[in-house]
């Protein structure tokens, strides 16, 4: 009997220890998948201490193909270290839409660099202002003076009458050259833009073509955008910051952003003496709208000037470069595909005829005209990378781990070539939406087209470029043919930068196709 309790107590101590070693091993099992689900995403190759991937990635590339290729190696979510930077870069239209969505506000904010510290007024751009209390109030401003739909539809006559003024410069040069006449189209439609927006900000504008103002302008903002988008050696590694120091790109950086502080403050200056003189007549600009806000606030006035210059800086790179660069591929892509302009021409002819003036109450008909500026922004997104974003907190994306402090960078041209939403889609095929994604929109809800971001950092100047490129772009292709010198095709290559412009000018014959009083006459 004795033996007997013994053996049955040693059974009973051997099945509690093999149970206890079951749930042991089951829990170590469960730790590791969960920590396993939970890895670090995988990594590129090649990385160096202290500089990471820098040296794979340059100062003054054409990054969104880099990591174009570098996603077909990797996968559409991968780490690159900037120094000892990690950043995620993702082109993968469901990852996008678990970031803009349930870590959306993990991922509002922005991480500092200096070429935006030197530029854009510290931060205080609302592009790229830090997220918190500054940048909800001025998006907030932004909205209500300017981008509202409300307040683009009150600024429609600036739009309208700016693109008959380019319209009609278009085809007195035609008269000039006797019926047909050959114009650089990137520095006209620079113009256009700059016009466009800068009487909306500032109530003026220059004189298309022939005005020193415009140009400067254009390329003080031109020269921001290239500067901003670059991989600066200084933002990653500060103790290799001597290296931007060398290669001059910091006094670079400093002569542009005192080039822009130039123009846009010259506008605020006016804008002052005209309120001390009591001259404020007719429609209140952008500026005033500003000021009179910052006036009620009791802002500081020293205070108040950094920040509409920085907010009107901001607008400007989106109202004129972004626009007049989306504008050019639009051209560039159609003078290269002429079944697809001489069919968006057969459309304006049917639904405006050849008697009068294409509005803007006339672009919801002209549906194959949208689908060709979807498919332009599908292939040539304004900011082809987005601007980096910063993780506020360690969060899971993918079933990945993501620590606070992971710089977050969209390949929106990337993610817009994917085959597996895309047939062809490397080619210009405007007609994709009229069928298979005639239920896309840009407007950053649907996460397969997204050429201007989405979530709480979406640019908030959709409708604004919507209204001024739809009714442009019309216009131009209603009142002339177009074509190209020899019949030559189009040269598609691209400047590096945060927008990526086309690197050669654009020459385009012009050929009047309307009677001359449609013109001005």
């Amino acid at each position: 009997m004795p033996m007997e309790f013994s053996i049955r107590i040693i059974l009973a101590i051997l099945s509690t220890l093999t149970a206890g070693i079951l749930v042991a091993s089951l829990s170590l099992h469960v730790r590791g998948k969960k920590k396993q689900q939970r890895r670090a995403p995988p990594e590129a190759a090649g990385a160096l201490p202290l500089l990471g991937h820098l040296h794979l990635l340059g100062t003054d590339q054409l990054l969104h193909r880099i990591f174009g290729d570098m996603a077909d190696k990797y996968g559409p979510m991968f780490l690159v270290r900037l120094a000892t930077h990690p950043a995620l870069v993702v082109s993968n239209w469901e990852v996008a839409k678990e970031l803009f969505t349930t870590h959306d506000m993990n991922f509002s904010s922005r991480p500092r660099s200096i070429a935006v510290k030197l530029m854009g007024y510290d931060h205080k751009m609302l592009g790229f202002a830090p997220y918190g209390p500054y940048w909800r109030n001025i998006r907030k401003l932004a909205r209500l003076k300017l981008l509202s739909s409300h307040r683009v539809e009150l600024v429609a006559h600036v739009r309208d009458t700016e693109v008959n003024c380019f319209i009609k410069e278009l085809y007195d040069q035609t008269l000039k050259s006797r019926g047909v006449a050959v114009v650089e189209m990137k520095e006209r439609i620079g113009d256009l833009a700059t016009n466009v927006i800068v009487r909306t900000l500032a109530g003026k504008r220059y004189n298309s073509g022939t005005d020193d103002e415009s140009r400067r302008c254009q390329e003080a903002m031109a020269g921001f955008f290239h500067l901003a988008g670059l991989l600066l050696v200084s933002d990653f590694a500060p103790f290799l910051g001597w290296i931007d120091v060398l290669t001059g790109k910091i006094s670079k950086i400093k002569r542009v952003g005192k080039e822009c502080d130039s123009i846009v403050g010259s506008w605020v200056k006016e804008h002052r003496e005209k309120r001390l003189e009591n001259n404020i007549k007719g429609d209140q600009d952008f500026i005033h709208g500003m000021m009179s806000v910052m006036e009620d606030d009791s802002i500081p006035i020293e205070e108040a000037d950094a920040t509409i210059k920085a907010t009107c800086l901001s607008l400007i790179l989106g109202g004129v470069d972004a626009s007049a660069i989306t504008f050019t591929w639009a051209v560039s892509l159609l003078l290269n595909n002429r079944r697809v302009l001489e069919k968006a021409q057969d459309e304006l002819d049917i639904h405006i005829g050849k008697h009068r003036q294409v509005q803007e109450s006339d672009i919801n008909n002209l549906v194959y005209l949208q689908a060709i500026m979807k498919e332009t922004l599908r292939l040539h997104p304004p900011a082809p990378l987005s601007a980096a974003r910063e993780a506020m907190e360690d969060c899971t994306i993918a079933g990945f781990r993501i620590p606070a402090g992971t710089r977050l960078v969209l390949n929106i041209w990337k993610l817009h070539r994917d085959p597996s939403i895309w047939q062809k889609p490397l080619d210009f095929l405007p007609e994709r939406f009229l069928n298979d994604h005639a239920n896309i929109d840009v407007r950053g809800q649907d996460f397969e087209l997204l050429p201007f971001g989405s979530g709480r950092r979406v640019c908030p100047g959709i409708t604004y470029a919507l209204q001024f490129l739809h009714l442009a772009l019309a216009r131009l292709l209603h009142g002339f043919e177009l074509g190209t010198v020899s019949d030559k095709s189009i040269d598609m290559s691209e400047s590096p930068g945060l927008a990526v412009p086309k690197a050669t000018p654009l020459e385009v014959t012009l050929t009047p196709r309307l009677p001359a009083m449609l013109y001005g006459y």
